[in-house]
């Protein structure tokens, strides 16, 4: 992406994209008074603006009337007409309106959705573009792609690209063996192609067709010529069936013309070809990524017997994937810079579409968010089956249907209760905003910036977001008397709420977000102080006008609020998002300068280590830390390597944060994940944590601790607290991890583990079962065989071989071992046999790599869709069921338990 000229501006107390596109004239007699080049560069920035708006989630361009017009006036038909054929509709009100306001002309821009593209929804492009800079041939014409031919033509490229890798043949698709005719002796532009000497005037015996254009040679500049000449017609010959570009023949006499050999350096001129076409930007969907293939031929041309000059033709091959003749003239905003957009990133941006799953994990997981009805910037979003769907969680936390219906409703109930109680005066403030609305939803936090992830702001004693009928969703920041600063916080929250609602969340509908400043002043609570909502005055239709809308825009916020990061993102080689459970949110909500102490005990697969990572984020921005001042401890190094590549926190094993020389100077706060295998052999860990933690005794710094004693793999120390002394203690009990037959034997161990529980497992731990849940609904399987070492090894490699074929990827393999001397033990053998087999879609075995196989223990807190357990067996019985526990768990959908037997 390269940076544009136009000026982005983010102009508090306005919470919106604002592109300035400077003066331009406006109404339809000043606008045909102009000249002609000074006519388009005012359309080209309004366009290029709006181009930019509608594939960034929407906004607002604002221009300065240049003419002197006391009066409004309209904007000028040239620019109306542009803006619909941008978005290749007229329905013009779907995506613009406007709205003079003094000097001021405002134009309203909603984000771009694929689903409100076409009614055909085999024609879905992703973006918004000006150009596709994309051609082909189509009879003797060359015809610019509009969006949706060049999402189809992308589209078809793709899948034949796909076809060719997966069955090394031709694709379905492609154009029937007509391409021969470039190269086939009865074609008469070949037979014309292998000649040196043509005769000026010579009337060539073949007109213009499909793959034939004739042009002459220019006058005047002729390397401007040939570089203006080449691109399109390269393009369209290369994205069609190939053809012949012959320079100097007359088009409508087919007389061959020629240049003459004073008016033309032969060298000049195939370096500018070659050079021209060198440059030309090329996407590709196939792994050979080849240039374009042409050769240029001059023939001489001879007036009697003396050489008057060349003829140049230039012979192309049809193109596998898609030439274009230049980037494409498409916009988005970035990092508040206009950006054009590169022919790769467009043509990735084009045809984004949701990721292939396999049919097994298309099986285990729910669309909530798809692509296809999306804005641009937007990602998948999918759920495990059976756990709640983004409407399900929208009913729970953010009801849009209040009861009674004429009264708005405060949520959480909890929080609100909070705040009323800590700030006096609270209560009345916001029933007295509130009067004006009689129907709606407004839901507190004590910070709208660290649950979209960003700062809190000192001071600020709450936020409020307020959905309400026939009104713009706005939200109130509430500040303690002698706070300052509050309108820039408030402004700067609503804009990156706005931006997420639409970019993340995904919602498609026309949006602002307004920012209110309150002051909560002591001494008068009916003193209070509004900061201005806004200065740009939204059309009506920006204002919801019923529960439908409302509903939407609180799903898109359920979105925003509990997404993260999926595993399936590493998996399928694109970023895809999960939703926390509603258990899980509650537990991320909770307010951590109340609970700077915690133990999280989690059942296995209930998603202790998400949780780890999303508490790890929001210390960060309720304390305003640098990641190196955030500790995260954990037993395995594999763990460990996960998170520090998420580099939100410095990461260590609970052995290195023992015996460490280093000093945790900077360390304030720390998190320890999967802590029941946790030992005190080499130190009392926990001491010396909370010793870190509680350095600062006016205000201590966070220590979580997430736990499951199910799990726990060992019977020494573990330096934990007793549990009656782990105080205050949350749980999560809903298991989201495993498909159902899995999840039905870890039931079955959990329940021998209850019947015969090892010495280190508190008994008052077992009452935790009793709020179990399992999310049901995912097929899966569970495999248990006896075999000898060589029937184990081949039985291994067979079946990632069969997985393997049936679309899932070595990332999704787990090979475990009970001990790090087994995993050297097996760890060759298995590899060797699994790089014997023939894997017709993997060409690089080396991808089996020994990361694949690792010990239960190094691979706790993990998980893949794929895991065998070898020869499950521990030093101590009394542990056995706890560590198949934690070796089962770490399975999705298939798990093998292989056991040696003596044969």
């Amino acid at each position: 992406m390269k940076k544009n000229h136009c000026s982005l501006v983010l102009e508090p107390p306005c919470s919106d994209l604002v592109i300035d596109v400077g003066e331009v004239t406006l109404g339809e007699r000043n606008r045909n008074e102009l000249q002609k080049t000074q006519r388009e560069q005012e359309k080209a920035r309004v366009v290029q603006a709006a181009c930019a708006l509608l594939n960034s989630g929407g906004g607002v361009i604002r221009m300065e009337m240049k003419n002197k017009d006391e009066h409004p006036v309209e904007m000028g038909q040239d620019l109306e007409l542009a803006l619909r054929e941008l978005i290749q509709s007229s329905d013009f009100q779907a995506f613009f309106e406007y709205n003079p306001q003094g000097r001021n002309f405002y134009i309203f821009v909603k984000s771009w959705s694929s689903d409100s593209f076409s009614e055909d929804t085999s024609v879905k492009p992703r973006i918004c573009s000006l150009s596709s800079s994309l051609y082909c041939r189509s009879g003797t014409c060359v015809l610019a792609m509009d969006s949706r031919k060049a999402f189809g033509f992308l589209m078809t490229k793709k899948k034949d690209a796909k076809y060719r890798l997966n069955n090394e043949g031709s694709p379905p698709s492609k154009i029937p063996q007509i391409d021969h005719q470039n190269t086939s002796e009865s074609n008469p532009a070949y037979r014309i192609f292998q000649m040196n000497r043509l005769t000026y005037g010579e009337i060539l015996p073949f007109p213009e067709s499909q793959c034939i254009e004739f042009k002459q040679f220019s006058t005047k500049n002729m390397p401007k010529y040939i570089k203006n000449l080449i691109p399109q017609y390269i393009s369209a010959f290369a994205n069609t069936r190939g053809g012949y570009l012959f320079i100097g023949v007359d088009d409508e006499s087919k007389k061959v013309l020629g240049c003459a050999k004073e008016n033309v350096d032969l060298k000049s001129l195939k370096d500018i070809i070659a050079g021209t076409i060198s440059k030309l930007p090329l996407v590709h969907f196939c792994s050979s990524q080849p240039m374009v293939e042409y050769s240029i031929k001059i023939i001489d041309v001879f007036k009697g017997e003396e050489l008057y000059g060349y003829l140049c033709v230039i012979k192309v091959e049809p193109f596998c994937c898609a030439v274009f003749s230049e980037d494409p003239k498409s916009w988005i905003v970035n990092n508040k810079k206009i950006c054009s957009l590169t022919a790769k990133k467009w043509g990735d941006m084009m045809i984004d579409t949701d990721p292939e799953l396999i049919s097994e994990l298309a099986e285990a997981f729910e669309s909530q968010l798809s692509l296809s009805h999306g804005p641009p910037l937007c990602r998948p979003v999918y759920s495990k089956k059976g756990l709640e769907h983004k409407a399900d969680l929208q009913q729970r936390l953010f009801p849009a249907h209040p009861v009674p219906s004429d009264h708005l409703r405060y949520t959480p109930e909890s929080l609100w209760q909070e705040l009323v109680s800590e700030h006096e005066g609270l209560e009345e403030l916001i029933h007295r905003q509130m009067r004006p609305f009689s129907q709606g939803i407004l839901i507190f936090s004590r910070s709208w910036a660290v649950d979209l992830n960003l700062q809190e702001k000192e001071g600020v004693l709450c936020d409020a977001l307020l959905i309400a009928q026939n009104s713009p969703p706005i939200l109130y920041t509430i500040l303690g008397e002698q706070e300052t600063g509050g309108q820039d916080y408030c402004t700067s929250t609503v804009f990156t709420l706005k931006q997420k609602l639409v970019n993340l969340g995904g919602y498609t509908g026309k949006l602002c977000v307004m920012a209110k400043v309150l002051r909560l002043r002591a001494e008068s609570n009916t003193d209070s102080l509004g900061g201005e909502v806004s200065l740009i005055d939204y059309p009506r239709s920006y204002s919801f006008l019923g529960t439908q809308q409302a509903e939407a825009l609180l799903q898109a916020l359920v979105i925003v609020l509990l997404s993260f990061r999926s595993l399936l993102s590493d998996q399928l080689g694109c970023e895809v998002l999960n939703l926390l459970t509603a258990q899980q949110y509650e537990l991320f909500s909770k307010n951590l300068r109340k609970n700077r102490e915690l133990f999280v005990h989690g059942l296995p697969g209930s998603g202790k280590t998400i949780m780890a990572m999303k508490i790890t984020e929001k210390i960060r921005n309720v304390f305003h830390c640098d990641p190196r001042e955030i500790l995260y401890v954990c037993e395995n190094q594999p763990l460990r390597d996960t998170i520090r590549k998420m580099k939100i926190c410095k990461a260590v094993t609970r052995k290195t944060f023992i015996k460490s020389i280093f000093k945790f100077k900077l360390i304030q706060h720390i998190i320890i994940d999967e802590a029941q295998n946790f030992r005190k052999e080499n130190g009392d860990w926990y001491k010396k944590a909370k010793a870190i933690t509680q350095r600062k005794k006016a205000c201590p710094g966070i220590l979580w601790i997430f736990l499951d004693y199910f799990q726990t793999s060992h019977l020494s120390q573990s330096g934990l607290p007793l549990l009656s002394e782990q105080y205050p203690r949350e749980e999560l009990t809903k298991v989201v991890r495993n498909a159902d037959e899995i999840a039905n034997y870890l039931q079955e161990i959990i329940q021998k583990i209850r019947e015969h529980p090892p010495p280190n497992l508190p008994p008052e731990y077992l009452v935790m079962l009793h709020e179990a849940e399992w999310a049901p609904g995912v097929t899966g399987s569970k495999t248990i065989k006896n075999l000898n070492l060589e029937q184990m090894v081949t039985y291994i490699a067979n079946e990632c071989h069969r997985l393997l074929r049936n679309g899932y990827s070595p990332k999704d393999i787990a090979i475990l071992c009970s001990t790090e001397s087994e995993v050297n033990k097996y760890k060759d053998k298995i590899l060797k046999e699994m790089k014997k087999r023939k894997f017709s879609q993997i060409n690089d075995v080396s991808i089996f790599t020994e990361d694949m196989v690792d010990s239960v223990r190094r691979f706790s807190g993990l998980e893949r869709n794929i895991v065998f357990g070898i020869n499950p067996t521990t030093a101590e019985t009394a542990i056995y069921n706890n560590f198949l526990l934690c070796l089962a768990s770490r399975a999705n959908k298939h798990l093998y338990i292989l056991s040696l037997s003596n044969s």
